[in-house]
């Protein structure tokens, strides 16, 4: 045994202070090397947990559907249009909405069809309306005109 190779009794080196932070051990949980090992803290947004339950939009959708969605058009019976109208008159889009029928106005205009529920006896004159195959019956028979 030489001088050089004595020990002292005690330990003098103190053990090394390893993690910090949560979990245990020397990575604190986080692994060795790597992205996720390195800083930043791995919370998820609120609004994740909203996003991720809806499904995921499947297939090819550029060009797939119409730039412009035909609107729909308001439906009215005939009915409707003997209560307010008197012999003779025209029946548009502007007047239906002069007379409290419609309250829809759009860029676009608005569309009307005309369904054949009820009766008509007066001979009313339509304008830029559409007209089911049985209400054209109906308001011709009363002696009304259809002008597209």
């Amino acid at each position: 045994m030489q001088l050089h190779e004595l020990k002292p009794i005690g330990k003098l080196k103190k053990s090394k202070r390893v993690g910090r932070g949560g979990k245990r051990g020397t990575y604190s949980g986080k692994g060795m090397k790597g992205q996720r090992s390195r800083a930043g803290r791995r919370f998820q947004p609120a609004i994740r947990e909203l996003i991720k339950r809806y499904p995921k939009l499947r297939g090819h959708h550029l060009g797939s559907k119409p730039k412009f969605k035909k609107p729909k058009p308001e439906i009215l019976n005939l009915t409707d249009i003997e209560k307010k109208f008197k012999t003779g008159e025209k029946v548009s889009p502007q007047t239906l909405i002069e007379k409290g029928i419609l309250h829809k106005i759009s860029k676009r205009g608005v569309n009307v069809k005309i369904l054949a529920k009820g009766e008509i006896s007066r001979a009313l004159e339509f304008e830029n309306c559409l007209v089911s195959k049985t209400a054209k019956e109906k308001i011709e028979k009363a002696g009304g005109k259809i002008n597209a």
